[in-house]
C-alpha cells in the first residue's frame, strides 16, 4: 500500500500524505523505470480526482448501471459500510460462567460453549480484555457481478457481468482505514476508484457520509460496523454471539465442519430503526465456527425491508443477504486476527408484479495490510460526527431531515429501477419516507 504521493511538480517538494493508502496494484511496469512510475502516479492523480468521469472498461456495466460512477456508488452504498443488526454490549463479558444453565434451553448452553472455544482460539479472555483500541489498514476490490430481472429473478433476463479473482484484473480497487476505541467508538474511511465513503460512531449515533448523499445518521441506537466482525474484533464477535442459539449442528464451509450460531434483532430494535413508510421486518446474523479450530470462518446476515408505495396499498420488499468468508488468521500482539476474506452480496427486490422483480449480486475481496492495538493518543475527537450532524444534535435532533436522493439507476433492457428504491441501502439513514417514489415519477 502506498501512503505517500511524490511531488512531481517540484523535485524539492514534500511528499503528500494520503488520507487513505492506495493499493500497490495501481502501479504497474518496471519499478526501476522512473517514467513508468511517473505515469503510474499520474494515473492515480486522475483516479482520485473528485467526481471525475472515466470511460467504462465494460460496455455491459455502462448499459446496466448507467455509467461507472453509479456502479461505484451502488457498491459503496451496499458493501462499503453496513452495520450489524443490534448494538453489542461494551462491557467485558466473562466467558468463564457455567456452560450448562437449567433455566436456558440446551441450544443456548451449547452456543455458550462454542463461544468459549472461540475466545480461547483468538487469544483468550485476558488478551481480549487488554485491548482498548485498534487500527487497521487494508485494500479492497469490488464488483457488481450479476443482475437479473423478471419472474422470480433467477433465470429471466440474466446478465452476468464479471467475477472477481484475487490477483487478477477486473473490479474497482481501493483502500480503507479503520479506527476503533472502547466502548463503542469507531471510524471508517474507504476510497474506491476515487469515490470516498466515511462512516463512524461517537457512542451516541452512527453516521455515514458520501459525496452523493449528505451526512446522515442511522436510526435507533448506534451499532458496530460489520467489517469489525469479519475477523478484526474478536471480543465484539464473542459478545455478539454470547446470547445466540445453536441453530444447526454441522455444516461444511470451505472444507471446515462448522457449528452455526444465530442472533436475531429483537422486535423493539427493529421498530426503532423503522419509519412510517419503511418497516424493517427482520435482521438476522449467523456465525459459522470451525469445529476443528474454534475460529469464525463465515459470517452471514440477512435483513428484509418493506417499503410502502405512496398513493396505494402496495408494498415493495427488499431482501439483502451478505456472506463473508473469513480466512488467513494470524496472531498480532497475542490476538488472532483474520487478514483476508471475500464478501458476496445479494439484493433481491420483489412485490408488485413479477416483472419488477430484480436480483443484483456484488462481490468484494478484502485484505488487511496492517493491524495494531492500544493506539496511543487516539482521542474522542477522532470519532466526532460531521459538522452538520453535530448542529442537528445541538438542536435536539439526531437525524438529518433533508431528503437527498441517491443517484443510482439500474438498467437492463427496458427495465428500470430508480435509485430511490435501491436503498435497501440507505433506508435506515433517512427519516423522510418520500424518498421512496415510483419508478415512473422520477429519474436520476
Amino acid at each position: 500500500m502506498r501512503k505517500l504521493c511524490p511531488n512531481f511538480d517540484r523535485e524539492d517538494g514534500l511528499e503528500t500524505v494520503l488520507e487513505v493508502p492506495i493499493p500497490e496494484e495501481m502501479f504497474t511496469g518496471n519499478k526501476n523505470n522512473n517514467n513508468t512510475t511517473h505515469r503510474s502516479w499520474q494515473n492515480v492523480k486522475s483516479w482520485i480526482k473528485p467526481h471525475s468521469e472515466r470511460s467504462s472498461t465494460s460496455m455491459s456495466m455502462t448499459a446496466l448501471f448507467g455509467g461507472k460512477n453509479t456502479e461505484i456508488q451502488l457498491l459503496l452504498g451496499v458493501v462499503g459500510a453496513p452495520l450489524i443488526p443490534l448494538p453489542i454490549p461494551s462491557s467485558h463479558h466473562d466467558h468463564h460462567h457455567p456452560i450448562v444453565d437449567k433455566d436456558h434451553p440446551i441450544e443456548a448452553s451449547m452456543a455458550k460453549y462454542i463461544v468459549k472455544q472461540y475466545v480461547a482460539s483468538v487469544g483468550g479472555e485476558k488478551a481480549l480484555n487488554s485491548i482498548d483500541s485498534m487500527y487497521a489498514m487494508g485494500k479492497v476490490k469490488m464488483a457488481a457481478s450479476e443482475f437479473c430481472a423478471g419472474e422470480g429473478s433467477l433465470n429471466d433476463r440474466l446478465v452476468k457481468v464479471r467475477h472477481l479473482k484475487k490477483g487478477v484484473g477486473g473490479g474497482e480497487m481501493g483502500g480503507f482505514v479503520l479506527w476503533q476505541k472502547r466502548p463503542d467508538l469507531w471510524c471508517l474511511e474507504l476510497v474506491v476508484s476515487g469515490r470516498k465513503i466515511s462512516a463512524g460512531s461517537d457512542g451516541k449515533l452512527a453516521w455515514r457520509q458520501t459525496p452523493w448523499h449528505h451526512s446522515h445518521a442511522s436510526r435507533g441506537p448506534p451499532r458496530p460496523l460489520r467489517r469489525f466482525l469479519q475477523g478484526l474484533d474478536p471480543r465484539s464477535t464473542a459478545n455478539l454471539f454470547s446470547n445466540s442459539v445453536l441453530c444447526v449442528m454441522e455444516k461444511t464451509i470451505n472444507n471446515e465442519d462448522c457449528f452455526i450460531l444465530k442472533v436475531e434483532a429483537e422486535a423493539s430494535a427493529l421498530r426503532a430503526r423503522s419509519t412510517s413508510n419503511v418497516e424493517i421486518i427482520r435482521h438476522t446474523v449467523w456465525g459459522y465456527f470451525s469445529q476443528r479450530t474454534g475460529l469464525l470462518v463465515q459470517l452471514k446476515d440477512s435483513h428484509l425491508l418493506r417499503i410502502k408505495t405512496p398513493g396505494n396499498n402496495n408494498s415493495i420488499f427488499w431482501e439483502t443477504t451478505m456472506e463473508s468468508l473469513i480466512q488467513d488468521y494470524r496472531f498480532i500482539d497475542g490476538i488472532n486476527v483474520a487478514h483476508t476474506g471475500r464478501t458476496s452480496v445479494s439484493l433481491f427486490r420483489f412485490g408488485e408484479n413479477s416483472e419488477s422483480h430484480t436480483r443484483t449480486k456484488m462481490e468484494e475481496i478484502w485484505t488487511i495490510e496492517e493491524v495494531d492495538f492500544n493506539i496511543e493518543g487516539l482521542s474522542m475527537d477522532c470519532f466526532l460526527p460531521p459538522g452538520d450532524l453535530r448542529k442537528e444534535e445541538d438542536h435536539g435532533c439526531d437525524v438529518i431531515t433533508s431528503n437527498p436522493k441517491l443517484p443510482f439507476k439500474i438498467r437492463a433492457a427496458s427495465f428500470r429501477v430508480s435509485a430511490s428504491k435501491v436503498v435497501a441501502i440507505d433506508a435506515e439513514y433517512s427519516d423522510d419516507s418520500t424518498e421512496y417514489v415510483d419508478d415512473d415519477e422520477e429519474e436520476f
